[in-house]
């Protein structure tokens, strides 16, 4: 996907098709594209600080009943997640930025950084019960601590481009 905002949509509209046909996150759609959109935002905004010509690059594996690892990586510099500032912070609550990692981490129930902070890993199960919440930072799907540790399944290679061609 080039870095550009008009791309994310179309991108995420046909990714969440293809996801919720699968089936692997039944009932935790919206928490999952909600970490979508704030994970590709920030790779054009901030990785590749909106250069058309540098590319966004979106891995995924759904497993029924199992869930679904996204994997979202830029051609940026990276950065230090552990520096970026706490959003809910009073002095930061009136920022109109800086809440997207934050976001991420309430969505899913596990992401992380890898390649110096130029990819990020997602990590999503499919809803225990009909009725889905989002979960504080730091907790996990059965309630307890997340270590933040990749969950180890391997990638799909397939790949869906901004205009919906699939890649190998």
């Amino acid at each position: 996907m080039p870095s550009e905002f008009k791309a994310i949509s179309p991108l995420v509209d046909r990714l969440m098709r293809l996801i919720e046909g699968s089936r692997c996150v039944a009932g935790n759609e919206t928490a999952l594209e909600l970490a979508l959109r704030e994970a590709l935002s920030n790779a054009v905004v901030h990785g590749n600080r909106m250069d058309a010509h540098k590319l966004v690059q979106i891995r995924c594996q759904c497993q029924l009943g199992k869930g679904v690892t996204i994997v979202v990586t830029d051609q940026g510099r990276g950065f230090d997640p552990k520096a970026v500032p706490n959003p809910l912070v009073v002095e930061r609550l009136e920022e109109e930025h800086g809440r997207g990692i934050h976001l991420m981490r309430l969505a899913m129930d596990e992401v992380w950084f890898e390649r110096g902070g130029t990819e990020v890993r997602m990590r999503k199960s499919a809803a225990r019960s009909p009725r889905t919440a989002l979960r504080s930072i730091g907790e996990t799907a059965n309630g307890g601590p997340s270590n933040n540790i990749p969950c180890g399944a391997a990638l799909a290679d397939t790949q869906v481009d901004a205009v919906g061609r699939h890649e190998r």
